[in-house]
């Protein structure tokens, strides 16, 4: 007896699922359990935030993350969706001035929390000295992880872990640069720290 072709498995596969849906009511899960209605579904919640000092109210989805939230409610899209899973710190923003991924903080969670953004750091023309401190290093070649960067950067300053190029490192390893820039990485948050 021969394999069966790909074509044939598919059909068989396809029959199979087709006769074990077919034994559900209308609107039954495999677990049979009924669905919520959609219409029970709770609307959202009221969300009050200070996003780079101006205070914003918004109506989400309770399952909205921060980045979300930012991106498609408030038009700020300088954080970027890297991975959504909180593994590369592309979403990175200062939440209360600490760090966090905005791809993995519920937005209703953050009721009254003060939050800035890569668009918050610049006052009018002048860039955050984190910033320009990119740019003098060369710290970036794609561009899609450095606000990120820069964010993680600031909270790495302000919680005071730039002691040495290694710490800075270790302090800055949630972020991931695939163009590999670390080291212009390292000197742009050694410059803005120490002056150097």
């Amino acid at each position: 007896m021969s394999a069966p072709s790909r074509r044939t498995f598919i059909a068989t596969t396809a029959v199979g699922g087709a006769v074990v849906v077919g034994g559900l009511t209308a609107g039954q899960s495999v677990f049979g359990a009924e669905p919520a209605d959609a219409a029970e579904a709770p609307p959202g919640s009221r969300v009050s935030l200070t996003v780079n000092g101006e205070r914003r109210t918004v109506t989400v989805d309770n399952r909205t993350s921060l980045l979300d939230l930012l991106r498609e409610h408030l038009g700020l899209t300088g954080s970027k969706k890297g991975c959504n899973a909180g593994a590369c710190g592309a979403c990175t923003v200062l939440v209360d001035g600490r760090r966090v991924n905005s791809c993995l903080t519920l937005a209703v969670r953050l009721d009254g929390a003060e939050v800035t953004t890569i668009e918050g750091l610049a006052k009018g023309e002048r860039l955050h000295p984190l910033q320009q401190a990119f740019i003098d290093q060369d710290a970036f070649q794609c561009g899609y992880c450095t606000s990120g960067q820069i964010m993680s950067g600031v909270g790495c300053i302000d919680e005071g872990h730039t002691g040495s190029p290694e710490e800075i490192r270790e302090f800055m390893s949630g972020n991931i640069c695939r163009c590999g820039c670390y080291v212009k990485i390292v000197r742009a948050v050694e410059q803005t720290a120490h002056g150097k």
